[in-house]
Order: structure tokens, then C-alpha cells, then sequence
């Protein structure tokens, strides 16, 4: 005989089914090991930050430390040891179970061998993460430090102006300078020498980059912060006396003596000796190319208010020889000079006075009988070497606010390191770049 179910009973059960109290009870219960768990893994997950973190400040100090050991000949062999140990100086938390780091020279950017690379670990097991893995956690730094070795620059060729292209050899140009070249521009590109172009030279710094054939690349420094004009602070000496040009004689047999002072533009038009002294040329142009035999020994070429100057190269008859003042002749009268500014003076051929504001380039021919050496500087504009140059110094040293040498010039000058003009100085520049 079936039971049959009071009504209190069935009532009990009814009520039981409706209830929802103790639903969030059961869902915790449920939840609980996600929830321990997942608590579990942010420590885990908070640990492996802290070892990121100074893992990477250990190997980025230590690729800096690096850096610099290899900018000192004194210290470039040591920079490994340098670098272990303020990596290892740098460690706390991970310094039990960190790696030693490996450490290496590497190229960066277009340099070759002018960076430190440092790479290091740290592996550790984790109460939660290696329940899931079953295995320890490694945490992975990389740090790279690039570098570039100070000095001081010296430089025949020197571009000073601040931004764009500002030395550009061209065409099947020939350009032979041990001593040097530079620009001061911080421009890409500061520099650009065509692939067809032919350049010996032991040294080119820019501030700037520099585009050259691949046989030049070992000789060139980029991004040199500290590279200057030496002259930038000189004023042109001054010599006020008003003076003219004059060929006496006819035909082959004229010939032309001007002394120093002013000239109000100057064409040679003869055989000309230039005496002794400072010629100030105040507007026109200083044209030195007629096929004339062309001597001036210690002169000084001064160009002010727009003079431009053209150099040699016309003809075969056009025997050009120049060499500057010394320092003895600016001390005497009529100059009387401190020993110290004319020891700058000495040795410049052509000074152009940086308020100039020319017109056109300056023309620089020359041809196989020109000889001319000492400093031309002409701040204020482009000095144009043309194709028909030939130009064979002992010492010529041209700075310009841009450098042009164009087509098939030939410009070779033999300065030695002593006589060479200073391009400035760079300290050395270290810099994380990764």
C-alpha cells in the first residue's frame, strides 16, 4: 500500500524548492580555488615585474658602463669587466639566481663595431605558477649602448654652415686631403661625395651624416657635437689707405706693383707682384684669372661689402703664386697688432668679413703653375672649385660657409698636422639605444 505524504511534509519540500538563500554561499564555495588561484598568480605575476625591472636597469647600466670604458684607449679593453660589474651592483632581489651577463660589441645604426650589447636572465620557480607550468619562470633583459670615441678635429677643408649640404664633391672630381674635412652642419647629408668622385683623406667629421663611396667610410664620424669655426670670433684686419690698379708698359712687357690698402674691386690685366700686406677689397671682385704671371708673397686678401673673389685657372699663361702674412708683419706698424691676434691673422691668405653678403660663389680655378697656399676663408658664402681647377699645394686650406668642388677638379693640398686648421672638439657621447 503506497505511503502517502502529509501535508506538512510536502509543504516543507515546496518551501525548500523557493528558497534562494544560500546561493552565494555555494558560488563561493565553487569559485574558491579560481579565486585563490588567480590571488596566487598576481603575486607570481608582481614578482616576475620586480625581476624585469632590475634585470633591466642592471644591463642597461651595465651596457652603459660598457660604452664608456671603449670611448677611453685607456679602459676599450676593459669594458667587459666594467660592465659585469655594475651589473652585478645593480642586482637585489634577483642577484641569487640572475645569470651572469654576456657581453658584446655590435654595430649600430650605419657605424661598424661603435656599440655594447648586454643580454642577461633570471630563473626562479613560483609556488602558483609552477603548479600550473610545472616548471620555474625565466625573465629575459636586453640593453644595447651606443658610443662614439671624443677627440679633436683637425681639417684643410672645413664647411661651416649650420644646416643643409654644406660639402659636396661632384663628378669625377679629385680630392686629395690627409688633413681632413668637416661641416658643421647637423643635417643628413652634410656631406656628400658622389660615388664617381675620387677623395684621400685621413679624417671627415660631420655633425651631421655623410654620404660617401664605401672607401671612404672607414674615415668618417658622425653626429660631432662640439665641431666650430675657429675664426667665428675674428674680425678682418683693416688697412684704410685708398690705392688703385695700374699697368705700366705695353703689351708683354707691362707689369703692375700695387701696395697694400684699399681697392674698390681689383682685375689684374698684366704681369702683377703684389707687395707685401693687407689688401682690402671693398665690393666687386678680386680677379686673379687673367693669363698673367701673378706673385704675392705674405699678402692678405680682406673681401667686404659683396666682394667676391675669382682664383686663377685662365690659361696656360696664368702662373699664380700666393702665399699669407706672418705673424711678425701684423705686430710691426703699420698694424701693431697684439702678439696674440696676429698669431691668429698669420697664415690667412684670404679673410672674407662674415658681413659680406656676396652675390654669387666665390670662383676657385687654379691650374698645374698654381701655388698658393695659406688659409682662404670666406664665412659668409660658397666657395666653387670648378671643373677646370688644378690646384697642387704644399698647404691650402679653404673654410667656407658651403664647399662645392665640381666636374673634373683636381684639388690636392699637403698640409702637415701642425700647420692644419682646428674643426673643434667633441667630448664622448654614450646613449642608450635599446
Amino acid at each position: 500500500m503506497r505511503a502517502h505524504r502529509t501535508p506538512k511534509l510536502s509543504r516543507f519540500w515546496r518551501s525548500l524548492a523557493r528558497s534562494t538563500s544560500g546561493n552565494a554561499m555555494l558560488f563561493v564555495a565553487l569559485g574558491l580555488p579560481a579565486l585563490i588561484g588567480g590571488a596566487g598568480l598576481a603575486v607570481d605575476f608582481s614578482q616576475w615585474y620586480l625581476w624585469k625591472r632590475e634585470l633591466q636597469l642592471a644591463t642597461d647600466q651595465a651596457a652603459l658602463a660598457a660604452a664608456w670604458a671603449r670611448t677611453d684607449s685607456h679602459t676599450e679593453d676593459t669594458y667587459q669587466a666594467r660592465g659585469t660589474q655594475d651589473y652585478h651592483a645593480n642586482l637585489a632581489i634577483t642577484s641569487s639566481f640572475a645569470s651572469e651577463p654576456t657581453i658584446s660589441i655590435a654595430d649600430f645604426s650605419n657605424g661598424n663595431d661603435n656599440s655594447v650589447v648586454v643580454t642577461a636572465t633570471a630563473t626562479k620557480t613560483l609556488p602558483f605558477s609552477s603548479f600550473i607550468t610545472g616548471r620555474g619562470v625565466t625573465i629575459q633583459a636586453y640593453s644595447q649602448a651606443s658610443y662614439a670615441a671624443g677627440g679633436n678635429y683637425q681639417a684643410c677643408l672645413i664647411a661651416t654652415g649650420e644646416s643643409g649640404t654644406t660639402l659636396s664633391i661632384g663628378g669625377s672630381a679629385t680630392v686629395n686631403a690627409h688633413c681632413g674635412m668637416a661641416a658643421l652642419s647637423c643635417s643628413d647629408d652634410a656631406i656628400v661625395i658622389d660615388g664617381s668622385a675620387s677623395v684621400v683623406t685621413d679624417s671627415i667629421a660631420t655633425c651631421g651624416t655623410a654620404s660617401v663611396p664605401a672607401a671612404n667610410d672607414g674615415v668618417v664620424s658622425e653626429g660631432v657635437h662640439g665641431l666650430s669655426d675657429q675664426f667665428a670670433d675674428l674680425d678682418p684686419p683693416t688697412n684704410d689707405t685708398p690705392q688703385s690698379y695700374q699697368c705700366v708698359g705695353h703689351g708683354i712687357h707691362a707689369q703692375a706693383s700695387p701696395v697694400a690698402g684699399t681697392y674698390h674691386g681689383l682685375t689684374v690685366g698684366c704681369t702683377t707682384n703684389f707687395g707685401p700686406g693687407v689688401y682690402v677689397i671693398d665690393g666687386g671682385t678680386l680677379d686673379l684669372t687673367g693669363n698673367y704671371s701673378v706673385t704675392g708673397t705674405n699678402v692678405m686678401f680682406v673681401l667686404k661689402n659683396g666682394a667676391t673673389l675669382k682664383l686663377g685657372g685662365s690659361g696656360s699663361g696664368n702662373v699664380l703664386t700666393l702665399t699669407p702674412m706672418v705673424s711678425s708683419q701684423f705686430t710691426a706698424a703699420p698694424y701693431n697688432y697684439s702678439q696674440g691676434l696676429a698669431d691668429r691673422y698669420a697664415g690667412m691668405l684670404v679673410f672674407e668679413d662674415r658681413n659680406s653678403e656676396p652675390t654669387q660663389s666665390h670662383i676657385i680655378n687654379g691650374n698645374s703653375n698654381s701655388l698658393i697656399q695659406g688659409t682662404i676663408y670666406l664665412p659668409a658664402s660658397n666657395a666653387q672649385v670648378n671643373g677646370t681647377a688644378d690646384i697642387n699645394s704644399s698647404c691650402l686650406q679653404l673654410t667656407a660657409q658651403t664647399i662645392t668642388v665640381l666636374g673634373n677638379a683636381t684639388l690636392e693640398t699637403r698640409c702637415p698636422t701642425s700647420q692644419t686648421n682646428s674643426a673643434g672638439s667633441a667630448a664622448p657621447t654614450v646613449k642608450l639605444v635599446a
